[in-house]
């Protein structure tokens, strides 16, 4: 729950300390995403962690004990028992760590230093930025997008787990 503490930009900043000279390949200043997939994966890991906690919590113990006394091996039983009963969960924590990651706007501030690498967020700060008669209009345009992607991710979501989802609060 560490990362959930820190501001972003504390992180981002130590990002770029860290590997500035030290690795070439995660050099922000040349070409940050795959910093930039670092530092969003590390910062909203804890949601994942805590929706797969909530979903082992929810599973019953004797389904896997049962398994075991049939013979099963441990991971068959992780593999046809307790994924298919967290799964629910576990897409439900990457949806939105995605919708948080998507609409980042700390670490991509401080790690998108050139423009043509810069997520949505950090291209909408810097069209504001700018004294162009047509910029503040583009980047409200961005900002629908990224609402626009934020609302399709959920309802894909949707789609793929309406009915899953739902027979996980049947009695």
């Amino acid at each position: 729950m560490l990362p959930l503490a820190l501001p972003g930009l504390v992180l981002a900043f130590g990002y770029v300390a860290g590997f500035d000279f030290a690795v070439p390949w995660l050099n922000p200043r040349e070409n940050p995403t795959l910093l930039l997939i670092v530092s969003y994966s590390v910062r909203r890991l804890p949601y994942i962690v805590r929706s797969a906690y909530a979903g082992f919590q929810q599973t019953s113990v004797t389904l896997e004990e049962a398994s075991a006394n049939l013979g099963a091996s441990p991971f068959r039983t992780l593999r046809k028992i307790t994924l298919p009963l967290v799964m629910a969960n576990l897409v439900a924590g990457t949806l939105l760590t995605f919708a948080f990651a998507m609409l980042e706007v700390s670490d991509s501030l401080i790690l998108a230093m050139r423009e043509q690498y810069a997520p949505i967020t950090k291209m909408i700060y810097l069209l504001l930025g700018r004294i162009e008669p047509n910029a503040p209009s583009v980047a409200c345009a961005l900002g629908v997008v990224g609402m626009g992607l934020l609302a399709l991710s959920l309802w894909i979501a949707r789609r793929l787990l309406g009915r899953r989802l739902g027979q996980l609060f049947r009695a």
